[in-house]
This record gives structure tokens, sequence and C-alpha cells, in this order.
């Protein structure tokens, strides 16, 4: 216990009344601020492992003993568990004593970039500590956040336990409660970003997102590589113009090109609509597959031919919306460790229709916040900020051609129409490396308006078959669970509810 100078009577006296041989405080004779308290009491500190915890929370009484046998059974140098909020209003153990959880996933470094998420309880193996150091004064506010980002640019041993052992109470000073309250300590968290990414070479700015404490990592796009928009389609003339148009008109990124793969379309008006794009612009092209319907095949065979280094999957059902969303793709897609990266699409009726997909959904795979209103902030503001996630649709996908093809494309033997994307995204992290999703890339999904909906009973047999073989392909994540997604969180329904407590 580190007595920060307290000047209260009655703290000094209950401090000087302890005796417990687990029990060491250590007074400072000035008060020196939270991360020079914290660094007293790291330099005290003789445990192999540093555990931090505020000085007015709680711990769960399982909190210390699960730590240790994640500690003995997997040595990580950094961990974390989840935590719940609870108003410091609130008297007695009551039914909602312990307030509102914070169920958080396996360590996402996208996510932290946008948002402290990892917070309370933090352990952190002492020798790391001493060589990157501990909490930074000129950081106080956004000492944690500056804290957590220095370490774990140093190890990639990072454990979680997805149980709320941790109970952070708010206060009316609280930024847990308001988070307009400190806004000095919004700045520094932003600072501290900044100077991460000075660390880790990454060119880009920190932009504050839709609310204090939550950013946005801007990137720049290095050397405006050529990008190919791949567009499967069959006939739908209206679908097809209404998709091109809008990559046209309201792109601004200059260096793409338009590949339409063509199915077998026989309606006048679709021929006429292509030569009339081929012929006014030099960036739109067709190239035909005429073969029954798979869909990762037509897929595989547009990023064959196509020219870009960046490759775009886009249905023919898309509408893209702000004029930066493929700049907003590839400001990701450059990066080495990325895979697949995804957008935000909403329904007509702008209703979120894709925001990332948590694997394990109905026993397969499920779309964040589906239907959620297009202005929600889902969980824990999920919706509004860049992270990372096990898949993302291929409505509208991009990747490097190269690494698409390192990984063998889709599989157009086992998923001709469905589980594609989300196989072709697992595969990615099977080969090491990242999937993202980017609330800044939006656009309109008039979903299976080309094709229907699966409900027909031989669509529906093609459908359970595919499924099936997802789920032997892919058995081992469905039983550990989407690392992204808290094992907490309910996989009937696709809107992050808590699952119901098990009393037994």
């Amino acid at each position: 216990i580190v007595d920060d100078g307290s000047t209260f009577l009655e703290t000094r006296e209950f401090l000087d009344e302890l005796d417990d041989p687990k029990i060491t405080v250590i007074p400072l004779i000035r008060n020196g601020g939270i991360s020079a308290a914290t660094c007293a009491g790291i330099a005290s500190a003789h445990g192999k492992y540093v555990a931090f915890m505020d000085h007015d929370d709680m711990l769960a009484p399982v909190a210390l003993q699960k730590v240790v046998e994640i500690i003995q059974r997997d040595e990580p140098d950094i961990l974390y568990t989840d935590e719940t909020v609870f108003d410091d209003s609130t008297e007695g153990l009551t039914a909602g004593y312990f307030g509102s959880p914070h169920l958080k996933p396996d360590f996402s470094p996208d996510l932290l970039l946008s948002h402290n998420y990892i917070t309370h309880l933090l352990v952190v193996r002492k020798s790391l500590i001493d060589s990157v150091g501990g909490p930074r004064p000129s950081f106080d506010g956004a000492q944690d956040y500056d804290f957590i980002l220095r370490l774990s640019e140093q190890t990639d041993k990072i454990a979680h336990i997805a149980q709320p052992l941790y109970h952070w109470r708010q206060s009316s000073q609280s930024t847990s409660l308001d988070t307009g309250a400190k806004p000095e300590a919004h700045a520094r968290g932003a600072m501290a970003l900044r100077e991460a990414l000075q660390r880790r070479g990454i060119n880009g700015e920190v932009v504050t997102a839709n609310a204090p404490h939550f950013f946005r990592v801007r990137r720049e796009v290095e050397k405006a590589p050529l990008v190919s928009v791949i567009i499967p389609f069959r006939d739908q003339p209206r679908l097809l113009q209404q998709s091109i148009g809008a990559v046209l008109e309201r792109t601004r990124y200059s260096n793409f090109q338009i590949l339409g793969v063509d199915n077998g379309s026989i309606d006048e008006l679709t021929l006429e609509i292509k030569d009339t794009l081929e012929t006014r612009f030099n960036r739109v092209s067709f190239v035909s597959l005429d073969k029954p319907f798979n869909f990762s095949e037509l897929v595989n065979f547009g990023v064959a031919q196509a020219r870009g280094s960046h490759v775009v999957l886009m249905n023919n059902d898309i509408e893209v919306i702000n004029g930066d969303w493929l700049s907003c793709m590839l400001e990701h897609s450059q990066r080495p460790e990325i895979g697949a990266v995804g957008g935000k699409l909403y329904y007509p009726d702008d209703t979120i229709q894709h925001a990332g997909i948590v694997v394990g959904i109905g026993g397969y795979a499920g779309h964040s916040h589906k239907h959620k209103p297009g202005g929600d902030r889902g969980y824990l503001n999920r919706l509004n900020i860049i992270q990372n996630v096990s898949a993302v649709t291929g409505a509208l996908l991009m990747c490097q051609k190269s690494v698409f093809e390192e990984v063998g494309g889709f599989d157009a033997v086992n998923y001709g129409v469905a589980c594609n994307d989300v196989d072709f995204c697992l595969r990615l992290i099977e080969s090491g490396y990242q999937n993202l999703f980017t609330p800044y890339t939006l656009a309109y999904h008039f979903e299976s308006v080309s094709r229907g909906y699966e409900d027909t009973e031989k669509k529906k047999a093609r459908f359970k078959r595919e499924v099936d073989v997802f789920q032997a392909r892919h058995a081992e994540i469905l039983k550990k669970g989407d690392p992204y997604y808290n094992p907490n969180l309910r996989l009937d329904v696709e809107d992050f509810s808590i699952r119901p407590i098990d009393n037994d």
C-alpha cells in the first residue's frame, strides 16, 4: 500500500493499525501523483509478478487464485481479467451491487490502439516492468494506457481471464462514470498513442473517435498501390449499375480498377451496361466465367485476372457511401500483419448488417450487432472503433493479392455458396495474419437481392452440407470460442447479450 502523502487523519490511523505480515505500507512524504506512487510500490515489490489495484476498488475472492493458475499453466508476461463497474452510492450487497460487467476479448492489438479496453485487473511480470519502466507522471490520467502500450510492445505472451474478477468503483469524478470529467486524461491518452506510433515506426495520426477516450489511428497509405475491385454478378442490371456507379462517383482514392466477373448474364440491359461502362471508363473491364454458380470460383477467377497488388471483393448488391471508403481499408490492408479487412455495412433501413463476424454464433458464425440502429454505439462502443475480428464478410473484403494467393484463395470445392468468407478468414489466422474491422468504410448492402435467401429445400440442403464441412474443418475454434468475443456473451443472438448466470 503506497500512501501518497495522505492528509486525512483517519486514513493515516487506519494504515498505522494494519497488522498483517502480508501488508507493507510505504508512506511518501509528499503527494507525487498516481504514477510516482505506483513506481514507488513497484520498486519495493519483490514478487515475480505485480498486480495493480486502485485504492477504492475490490477483487473477487478467487481473483488471485485464478491469476496464479494461469501463470503456472502458461507463464504469460502480461495478464488481464474482465471487470465490473459499480456505483459507490450503492449500499449493501444488493443484487446489482457489482454493476455492469466489462467483458473483454482476448488480446486485440488494434482494439488497444482505439481504446484502453484492458484497464483492470492488470498483472505483469516484474522483470518486464523493470525493462520497460513503470507508469510515467507526464501521462497521469492516462498513465495506465501509456503503460500497457509500452508493455505490449515487448511481448506477445499476453493472457486474458474471461471472468469479472475486478470490481471498479465509479465516483462522481471517475472517467468510468463520466468520460468528460477529466478532459486532460483524454489528451494524455492521445499523447500516449502518438508516442506509441513513433516507437513502432507507424506513419499516421491520432484523432478522436466518436467519444472521449476513444481514438482512431489514421495511417498513411504508402506508395498508392493499384487496387482491383472485383464484382461477381449475373444480370441484375440495376444493381450492377448502382454498385459500379457508386464506386466510380464516390471513390476519392485514384489508383483503382473495377473488374466485373460475369457469370453467364443474358439480359440485354446487362450487356448494354457492360458495353457502356467499358467504353466510357478505362478503369472498368469485364471477364466472363459462364459456369454453374460457385461464388468461390468466381472470386478466385477474378483475383487471378486482377492487376492490382490489393483486391477488394465486392458483391453486386453493395453501394459504397463515403468517398474515403477505399483508403480506409487500404491503410490496413497494406500492413504486413493484416489479412482481411472489412467495413461497416448497413441494410437499406440504416440498421447494421455487418460489423465483423463472430465465429460460433448459431453453431457456425454470426454478424456482430446485426440489426442494431445505424447510430448505435454497440457493446462498449465496438461499432465505432477499429478492432481485430476473427472474420469479415466477403460482400466487401480487402486483402493483399499475394496474401490471398498464399492461403489458396476461397475454397471452391467445399464452399461454393456459403461459409467461404469465414473459412478464408480463419485460414488467414492459421497462417499468422490478423483480420480487422474498420467502421470508417461505409456501404449499403442489399443482402441477397441478387440470389435470394436459402428458402428452398435444395438450397437448405446445400447450406447444411457446407456448414457441416465448416464445423469439421474449424472444430477447434468452435470449441474454444472466438478469441475476439467473450465466452460470457450469448451465442444464440448477435447483439452481444450476456449469457444468463448458471447458478449451479
